[in-house]
């Protein structure tokens, strides 16, 4: 196991996961996808991996990763969508084989586990494992990693920015933002874009405000777009609002940030 890093100070928002569960059913593809087994910690992961096997590579690599219910449909379909872009993405397992649910009280136990400064050091090291995966595989150039996450995902995926992973950059949908330790911001590598829903209630402005500072003092290169009128969970289409009125999907806002991820990766790729 890799040697632990600095806790942050802002926990992973479990009710900023908070939208309608994802179908566990694979989704249908025209690339190629599979599950990817791997280990971290003693406990067994199983990933998806998507590719177009007609592009010629090595292409660059995108880790998805999923929300707080699990990996399950939602954070596969998004990599069908990278995969369609010609990127290979590999969602990471966080919480373990076979670990979706639909039941908010378990998500939050599985989400909860990530939380306290033990947690939330043991997140930066089971989402490099998934990089490390990742970058050994078949077609994939390892000079040329982004990652991407959703609600919980978007938080873990800031949180591999700054361990100071190799990864080019990282975009967080509707994550709670957090900022980088004390001392710690010299050590990124990662270009950073936080995809904010506008009036999503279970951000704060503080939370907002201490990544801006973070991000500003240490001199990163960061962007935040916020979305007017999206709440949380804008880019999942399961997201009804019965769960929570202040979890919705929003499709303007799922295809704008969609196309600012687009952007931003041909930009760090240099496509």
């Amino acid at each position: 196991m890799r040697p632990r890093l600095v806790a942050l100070s802002l926990a992973v928002s479990l009710a900023g996961c908070a939208s309608s569960a994802p179908d566990p059913e694979t989704p249908e593809s025209p690339f190629v996808g599979r599950p990817v087994e791997y280990e971290h910690a003693g406990e067994g992961l199983t990933g998806w991996l998507v590719s177009d096997p007609s592009l010629p590579g090595p292409r660059p690599g995108v880790l998805v990763v999923h929300e707080w219910w699990g990996l399950g449909d939602h954070a596969k379909r998004k990599a069908g969508d990278l995969a369609r872009l010609g990127y290979v993405a590999l969602c990471a397992d966080m919480f373990g084989t076979g670990k979706v649910t639909s039941d908010p009280k378990q998500a939050g136990e599985w989400a909860g586990r990530f939380r306290t400064p033990e947690g939330r050091a043991l997140g930066r090291e089971r989402i490099r494992a998934a990089l490390d995966v990742l970058r050994v595989t078949p077609g994939v150039d390892p000079e040329r990693i982004g990652a991407v996450g959703f609600c919980f995902g978007g938080t873990v995926v800031l949180e591999l920015a700054w361990s100071g992973a190799p990864v080019k950059g990282v975009v967080s949908f509707h994550g709670n933002p957090t900022a980088p330790a004390p001392g710690e911001a010299g050590a990124v590598k990662a270009a950073v874009l936080v995809c904010h829903g506008g009036d999503d209630p279970f951000v704060s402005e503080e939370a907002l405000s201490s990544f801006e500072k973070a991000a500003r003092d240490g001199r990163l290169d960061w962007s935040l777009v916020k979305y007017g009128g999206a709440v949380h969970s804008f880019t999942n289409p399961n997201a009804d609002g019965s769960f929570n009125p202040g979890a919705k999907y929003d499709a303007r806002a799922d295809r704008r940030s969609w196309e600012h991820m687009r952007s931003f990766f041909r930009e760090i790729f240099g496509e």
